[in-house]
Formats: C-alpha cells, sequence, structure tokens
C-alpha cells in the first residue's frame, strides 16, 4: 500500500466515523428534512469520489473511487426522492368541479354575495 492511499483510507474512516457520530445525534423527526436539506453535500461528495477514481493508479483506489461514486449517487438521488415526497405532502389539493346538486342552477355562475342574492331572489 502506498502512503497517499492510506492517506486517503484514513481520512475516509475519520469523515465515516464523525458523520456516524453526528447523524446518530439526530432526532427521528429531523432526520428526513435534514437529509433532503442536504443534497448539495451529497454533490460535493460524488465529485470527490469521482476525483479519487480518477488521479488514483492502481485496483485497489479504483474500485474504492467506483463504490463510493455508487454510494454518494445514491445518496444524492434518494435526497431528491425524499425531498419529492415532502413537498408531495404539503401540495393542495384541486377543488373538486362542481357538477349541479341543490341551488347549483341559481348560482349562475356567480360566486360570493350575488350567488347568494340570486338563489335567495328565485326561492
Amino acid at each position: 500500500m502506498s502512503t497517499t492511499l492510506l492517506t486517503d483510507l484514513t481520512i475516509f474512516i475519520l469523515a465515516l466515523l464523525v458523520g456516524i457520530e453526528v447523524i446518530g445525534k439526530v432526532p427521528a423527526t429531523l432526520h428526513t428534512p435534514l437529509m433532503s436539506a442536504t443534497n448539495a453535500i451529497h454533490g460535493i461528495v460524488l465529485v470527490g469520489a469521482m476525483l479519487i477514481g480518477v488521479t488514483s493508479h492502481t485496483v485497489v483506489g479504483y474500485i474504492l473511487g467506483f463504490v463510493a461514486a455508487v454510494f454518494a449517487g445514491a445518496n444524492v438521488v434518494g435526497g431528491y426522492v425524499v425531498t419529492g415526497r415532502m413537498l408531495k405532502m404539503f401540495r393542495r389539493e384541486a377543488a373538486p368541479a362542481r357538477t349541479g346538486g341543490p341551488g347549483a342552477a341559481a348560482l349562475n355562475g356567480h360566486k360570493g354575495l350575488r350567488g347568494l342574492l340570486s338563489r335567495a331572489g328565485k326561492a
């Protein structure tokens, strides 16, 4: 093993331990919003993984770079999927179309006070 690879592995393991420690302290109710807000960080991790794969000159470095890029890509995609699901929870549903019923003809397309007055005049 070269010194550069050993240094890179040490940094990777330390970053992994720090990440586990930080995420382990986050309450479950905050984990999903926190994860969806860190898509940019996952993108930076993906770029770093690709740089490791490009700059390595050994088979072990290529394999580690590929695995890191796959995991970082999964994080980016998963973050956007979670964000999409969260945003879908806060969308308003479309108002149901009126298909008739009692008093629908009396409204004549008027809403509010005009519709009520026209309805009261015909009753």
